[in-house]
């Protein structure tokens, strides 16, 4: 992983030794903009860099301990299940923890938001899910069919013996 400093950046917020046309360096201090004691110095400031699959160079993310997890609603036509799960989970995921809640195997739920059914590869916060929003569980109807024609099945054979 490759590591670059920015003296723009850091010059441009008060982290170098210039001073603009607003003030000295001490008046920047003062406010908070320039070097202190508390405040790391500008030769320890660095910007952290990741290289994406894609190939693309971009600023690595702070992670943040239990900011990123969302509170939602998923609701059946009887049943509502209010759950938190990370923002930068799946819908797949979802339907992981739905089983354990449902009884309902991942392949036989469908995730609506928004008026449209989700992949199990889409990601929660890119498809806009937010805090308290509300995510609807269906049964898939091939798998309620199949449940059906099953238990007509079983009932016949009871009464045909």
């Amino acid at each position: 992983m490759m590591k670059f400093k920015s003296k723009r950046f850091g010059i441009r917020f008060g982290f170098g030794k210039r001073t603009n046309n607003k003030g000295t360096q001490q008046d920047q201090q003062q406010k908070g903009f320039g070097n202190n004691n508390n405040n790391s110095s500008s030769s320890n400031y660095e910007i952290k860099w990741e290289l994406r699959p894609g190939g693309m160079l971009v600023q690595k993310r702070q992670e943040s301990i239990g900011e990123d997890l969302i509170s939602i609603r998923v609701s059946t036509f009887a049943h509502f299940h209010d759950l938190s799960i990370e923002a930068t989970s799946t819908f797949g995921e979802l339907k992981m923890v739905l089983a354990l809640l449902t009884s309902l195997e991942p392949k036989q739920q469908r995730l609506l938001f928004r008026g449209k059914e989700r992949e199990d590869n889409e990601y929660l916060h890119m498809v806009g899910v937010g805090e308290k929003d509300r995510v609807l569980l269906l049964e898939d109807p091939a798998f309620k069919e199949k449940k059906l024609l099953n238990n007509i099945s079983t009932s016949c054979h009871t009464i045909i013996v």
